[in-house]
């Protein structure tokens, strides 16, 4: 049962990813009105809202692009930094989004990342037990006596990702706020980059419910529940 879990979300990822990427191809093809690159998007937006201490930087990879609240960086990658189209605008003006979270100190977005070490300790923790599921069939009996070091580290895998989820929404709900009245994006523009981003979204959306039905699945075998 368990590695069906992991089967049946692995595909729905895949598939929301997969749109994700098409939207985001399609989306990088139509230019802004603006004409400002995803670098300038981001200045801009930084400027906005009185943010000095923040650098953008250019990172190798698609779909990188990500914010980092220990150095205080926006990290766009290549495509998006240099380009000059709603995908760009978007992805740009989101990560930006939570740079304006660090410094108006949104709880959320300091919640999640003093949760990061904990999350990378379970999560190497967890991958251990998938292995040894996959290559023995008997992983929750081996490791009965440590189940609840198990579970715990589920439950904390699935709190940062609960908690990962009004962060990215509220990342974007400021981005395309921003977007609108700076008039970056306008009209159909901006629906498409509403569009990219929801797509986006919904990758963290399958991520929590994937986490949330591991929990429940090894909670129901704890308690004698059977597949």
């Amino acid at each position: 049962m368990y590695i069906l879990l992991i089967l049946f979300f692995g595909g729905l990822s895949f598939f929301v990813s997969w749109k994700l990427k098409s939207k985001f191809k399609a989306y990088s093809k139509v230019p802004t009105s603006s004409g400002l690159s995803g670098a300038e998007i981001a200045e801009k937006m930084l400027r906005d809202n009185n943010i000095r201490d923040v650098k953008i930087t250019s990172v190798q990879g698609k779909l990188t692009d990500h914010y980092n609240p220990i150095n205080k960086t926006i990290n766009l990658s290549h495509d998006v930094f240099s380009g000059r189209n709603v995908a760009a605008a978007a992805v740009a003006a989101h990560e930006t989004g939570h740079a304006v979270q660090h410094a108006t100190s949104y709880a959320l977005l300091g919640f999640r990342s003093a949760m990061v070490p904990a999350v990378n300790i379970s999560s190497r923790m967890m991958s251990v037990i998938f292995m040894v599921a996959l290559f023995g069939g008997y992983a929750f009996n081996f490791f009965q006596q440590a189940i609840w070091l198990v579970i715990i580290a589920q439950a904390i895998i699935t709190l940062f990702s609960l908690v990962t989820l009004p962060v990215e929404f509220d990342a974007s709900a400021r981005a395309l706020q921003w977007l609108n009245s700076s008039q970056i994006t306008v009209g159909d523009e901006h629906e498409k980059a509403k569009n990219a981003l929801q797509w986006a979204a919904g990758t963290y959306v399958v991520a929590t419910l994937a986490a949330i039905a591991q929990l429940l699945y090894l909670l129901m075998r704890f308690t004698g529940g059977r597949d």
